[in-house]
């Protein structure tokens, strides 16, 4: 069966041939005058078929409606068809979808900055029922009087019962005046908490509440030294101390079993660190050790993940795996066996991601006492783990959790990636409790901090703790005070009313929408008329397509489709459509507007005069093609009958430009370029004046058309007949130029002639005890150029007179020479110059010098003359003039040129060079160099063994004007980068810099500038004589292990912003009473 052939179906025909019927028909009323219904049906394309299935919607068929609407699967990016997604973003942000899931499940809270390690620890106190009691039972006066007592009961009274899915931390977190941009250390953070809650807790009248920090989170050890002489312990050991949590050695060490067993070893005394022991009265050996003398109801372990290391003075986070237990077995850890059971369970674990020390964030895995529901807390995301610390799925060996959590960018290090362990492996193992029964062990790489609650405490603490004041008693059993109560009810209430709003608001968007797209596709639906007897009404397309596509379209308006006579013209058939008297109907009584146009409102008068028209741009343009025929026989030089001059380069131009149906503004200017400022014809010898002679049947088209163009010229369009003269002002001007231009041409020429050797750029012949003079090397180079190039082109580059010149080699003061003169050497029995790009003077031989002074005014006498001298005293054979040498001196002159050569020959200048005033100037050159801002220098980085001679050239001799990609790219001994720096860019911030360029650590970087080694990192660039465009080099020591340039940034940014001081500024650290004054 072959393939229906529909590719050509709605093929849009070719507007070549739809323009030739169109002009038939314009010709034909124009010559009758007569105007008939089937010229209107044709003229507005009222007969083209009803289009289907174009991709777009065409303007030449007024019964084309298709591209209107997208295709019932598409979409379009804006308007009334785009995706339903972002039509209900566009509405704002969706409050439903801050809800929180259950009143079961808890909330989180939002992340400021850098606020996680708040956020971990905020959780799990909330999250511990019998610290959640005692701060709800706080007296509402003692709130007042404290104000981070208020805030944190506010907090968590929100946690509790808020029905937002997270919670925003700020209010609490500016009253202890933390800095949110900030990343701290969240065991530190807890130590200071806990001793400013003791504080102002201490002015609660609720027993339970005043010591609720110290009942729940507070132990106590003791530090014992026993004497290995008399047995005796020391005094000391018998003072216990309090601890809030256990901080535990992990290097080296894979359990907290093993952890616990280190923390409580015992240390023997030698030596140098023997024991003073009072009863024995002299200095012995002895043993130290802690030991524990009571427990906490909840138990913290602070693992000390962070290692010291000497070599690079920093500190490295230990990610090696550590397993600690579901249930963990103290009895047998005190120093008295206890009679009571010491069972805990773990009830939380804080979790560092990340490699730096400074950075990275912090989740916590919380357990909900009354479900035994295991959730991560991760800033305001909080995700259910089921009956695991880690998730369901990661309670076998070597597996991952399935619950990784996104990681805020905001709490992440300087490098901006999280640790690339992410939730860590989890196992479990089965090990003998002293009951006999298995115990369920975890492990974790990142696990900073273990939170274990003790087993015997009474998991509905509500009963039994004393609440006093009015309270408001929930369904859990949690009692809130009364003033929090009502205001979290208020809360609430407003939210769900924000989110019926937004429900409601976008329901009724969303039924508009619906019920705008079924209009629009119904109206279109009928909008095609299938016959030319029926009624229809002709409407503006940029109407339609804007009533297709926004949401809210604008009141039916066709003006824009109108003439002056109130009608339809024939210039806007391609912008109207033709819609049926139904779908009119339907758009004019909803949307209201106008003008109408019906079926026969179309404008007579614009149509006669459109054909009047186009019958002229057909004979205009009939005239336009025969005159470019005789303008190429022009041209080409076939005119014998040229009777008007016009300008040559317009008439080329003229010829290429298309056939035009009138002429435009470019056949204004026939004569333009070939008339004077007089108004007479130009010389042909000026520029641009080039002229032919035209037939006066091509003029009078030229000059038909100039007029039309530009009618209100008051200078019109000049003729310029066969035997038109040329303007006499302007042939004498050109002459005397001329003139010039030939009289300077022979004195360029002459002194090329007097100036052989300097005009080709060659060297000249040097001999010592001859006198020679000096010149600025920039005067001649100007010189040299002025004489070898058109005359035409560099009449402003002349150089200047020559005793000015000289004047400015000499210094003011002194009236010595302001340069140095250029290095000779002797070699081979001749002088030469030891040329080089900076040498500001160029030596020239006395001849030279005369013909200067005669060409370009200077004085003999002004001169800066020179001579070549040895520091030895040999007169040499052939000095200012030709000698010639015998056999017999050959030998001798040997001798000679061997003691020269060890001499060194130097140039004797009059006036003498003034080393004064050279140098004070060579200073303020050398300040104004080093005086650079966000300038380039380029590294190397090589991998060899020595750079290679052509980057140890380079690094001498800087090119600031070379380009080098601003990329780190290859070369053949290894990468290079150009940088940005400044003057005082130091050179400890240039290698922070190829750190993260090459990838070299800053340790390891061997610096240098051609030989010399570059490693005072406090020095800057200017201080080491480092320029813009210089060349350095580095190599790899490869000494010191590589490390992410994210710890010392981070560490960079805490010595700059002094954070060593931690907690330093903030409530936390404040020895004076929160109450607001």
């Amino acid at each position: 069966m072959s393939r229906p052939t529909t590719r050509s179906k709605n093929k849009r025909h070719r507007q070549v041939e739809n323009d030739d019927t169109t002009t038939e028909i314009l010709r034909k009323i124009h010559l009758t005058g007569e105007i008939t219904d089937d010229d209107v049906n044709q003229l507005y394309m009222v007969t083209k078929p009803v289009c289907q299935g174009c991709r777009v919607n065409t303007k030449d068929n007024p019964n084309c409606f298709c591209g209107l609407t997208p295709p019932p699967s598409g979409s379009r990016k804006t308007g009334l068809w785009q995706k339903m997604s972002d039509i209900i973003q566009a509405l704002g942000p969706d409050p439903c979808k801050d809800l929180r899931a259950s009143s079961h499940s808890p909330a989180g809270l939002t992340n400021l900055g850098a606020t996680c390690y708040a956020n971990s620890i905020l959780q799990c106190l909330y999250m511990n029922k019998s610290f959640r009691q005692g701060v709800f039972s706080v007296e509402p006066d003692v709130l007042n009087q404290h104000p981070v007592l208020d805030q944190l009961a506010r907090l968590f009274v929100q946690l509790h019962a808020s029905k937002m899915a997270f919670i925003d931390s700020a209010p609490f977190i500016k009253t202890l005046e933390l800095d949110n941009g900030v990343q701290q250390d969240s065991h530190e953070f807890l130590t200071l908490l806990f001793s400013l809650l003791e504080r102002c807790l201490s002015d609660s009248k609720v027993p339970m509440a005043r010591t609720i920090v110290q009942d729940l989170f507070r132990g106590s050890v003791s530090h014992v030294t026993t004497c290995s002489k008399c047995g005796k312990d020391s005094e000391a050991s018998s003072k216990m101390e309090d601890f809030y949590e256990l901080e535990l050695n992990v290097k080296g060490l894979k359990t907290l079993d093993e952890s616990l067993t280190d923390y409580l070893s015992v240390e023997e005394l030698h030596g140098d660190n023997q024991y003073f022991c009072e009863s024995c009265n002299t200095r012995v050996d002895a043993s130290r050790s802690i030991k524990l003398r009571t427990l906490p109801d909840v138990l913290n372990f602070q693992l000390k993940r962070y290692d010291f290391l000497q070599k690079t003075t920093s500190k490295k986070k230990i990610t090696s795996v550590f397993s600690f237990p579901g249930k963990l077995d103290m009895r047998g850890r005190l120093s008295k066996p206890s009679q009571v059971e010491l069972i805990y369970d773990l009830s939380a674990v804080l979790i560092h991601k990340g490699s730096a020390t400074n950075s990275g964030h912090y989740i916590a895995h919380i357990k909900d006492e009354n479900t035994g529901q295991w959730w991560e807390f991760d800033d305001e995301h909080v995700s259910d783990l089921g009956h695991h610390p880690f998730g369901e799925g990661s309670s076998t060996s070597n597996t991952k959790s399935n619950r990784t959590g996104p990681v805020h960018s905001s709490c992440i290090g300087v490098d901006g990636t999280a640790n690339g362990n992410h939730l860590d492996p989890i196992k479990l193992e089965h090990e003998e409790s002293s009951g006999g029964s298995p115990v369920e062990m975890f492990s974790s790489t990142d696990a900073y901090m273990l939170m274990y609650n003790l087993s015997c405490v009474k998991k509905n603490g509500g009963s039994t703790m004393e609440i006093e004041g009015d309270a408001v008693l929930l369904h859990d059993g949690i009692s809130l005070p009364s003033h929090l109560c009502q205001e979290i009810t208020n809360l609430n209430s407003s939210y769900v009313d924000a989110c019926e709003q937004f429900t409601l608001k976008k329901k009724r968007e969303l039924e508009h929408i619906t019920a705008r797209r079924e209009e629009v596709r119904s109206v279109l639906s009928e909008a095609p008329v299938h016959s030319v007897e029926e009624p229809f009404y002709w409407i503006s397309t940029d109407w339609l397509r804007q009533w297709a596509d926004n949401i809210s379209p604008p009141v039916l308006n066709n003006s824009s489709i109108q003439c002056s006579h109130g009608k339809l013209p024939i210039s806007k058939a391609g912008s109207v459509k033709r819609l049926s008297a139904e779908a009119w109907i339907k758009l004019f009584s909803k949307y209201n507007g106008g003008p109408t146009f019906a079926k026969d409102d179309y404008c007579m008068d614009c149509l006669i005069d459109v054909a009047r028209t186009v019958v002229c741009a057909d004979s205009y343009r009939d005239r336009r093609k025969l005159m470019k025929e005789i303008a190429d026989n022009v041209l080409s030089a076939k005119c014998e009958d040229g009777a008007y001059y016009v300008s040559k380069a317009w008439l080329q131009q003229w010829v290429k430009r298309k056939n035009l149906d009138a002429p435009g503004e470019a056949d204004a200017g026939p004569i333009m370029s070939i008339r004077c400022p007089h108004g007479h014809l130009m010389p042909e010898q000026a520029a641009g004046a080039k002229r032919l002679l035209v037939p006066e049947k091509l003029w009078l088209f030229f000059y038909e058309d100039a007029v039309t163009v530009k009618p209100d010229d008051p200078s019109g369009c000049p003729t310029f007949p066969a035997d038109s003269k040329e303007c006499p002002e302007c042939s004498n001007a050109l002459s005397e130029v001329a003139c010039l231009e030939d009289s300077r041409r022979e004195m360029k020429l002459k002194q090329r002639q007097n100036h052989e050797k300097l005009a080709t750029g060659k060297s000249i012949t040097l001999s010592s005890n001859c006198k020679y003079y000096l010149l600025p090397s920039s005067w001649l180079s100007k010189w040299r150029s002025y004489i070898t190039t058109s005359s035409k082109h560099n009449a402003s580059m002349e150089p200047e007179t020559l005793d000015g010149i000289i004047n400015l080699l000499k210094c003011e003061k002194h009236l010595r020479l302001l340069e140095r003169p250029p290095k000779v050497a002797y070699k081979r029995g001749s002088f030469f110059l030891k040329g080089s790009s900076t040498d500001r003077l160029t030596i020239i031989t006395e001849h030279d010098w005369k013909c200067f002074c005669e060409e370009w005014g200077g004085t003999e006498e002004n001169g800066i003359s020179a001579m070549i001298e040895l520091s030895s005293s040999i007169d040499l054979p052939g000095c200012c003039g030709d000698m010639p040498i015998c056999v017999e001196q050959h030998d001798l002159l040997n001798e000679v040129n061997n003691e020269i050569e060890s001499s060194q020959p130097m140039i004797r200048t009059c006036p003498e060079v003034c080393e004064e005033c050279i140098g004070d100037r060579e200073s303020c050159e050398l300040m104004q160099k080093l005086n650079y801002a966000d300038e380039e220098i380029y590294v190397y980085l090589i991998r060899g063994k020595e750079a290679p001679k052509s980057i140890l050239q380079a690094s001498k001799s800087s090119d600031p004007d070379r380009r080098i990609s601003k990329r780190s790219r290859r070369t053949n001994s290894g990468n290079v980068v150009n940088l940005k720096v400044s003057a005082t860019t130091s050179i400890y911030q240039l290698k922070m810099m190829i750190w993260e360029s090459l990838g070299v650590v800053k340790e390891n970087q061997i610096l240098h500038k051609g030989s010399q080694i570059i490693d005072q990192e406090t020095a800057t660039l200017a201080d080491m004589n480092i320029f813009p465009g210089d060349k350095l080099w580095v190599k790899d020591s490869e000494i010191h292990e590589d490390r992410d340039i994210a710890d010392e940034l981070s560490d960079q940014k805490m010595n700059v912003e002094n954070i060593e001081g931690g907690f330093q500024g903030t409530l936390l650290t404040a020895n004076i009473s929160s109450q607001v004054v």
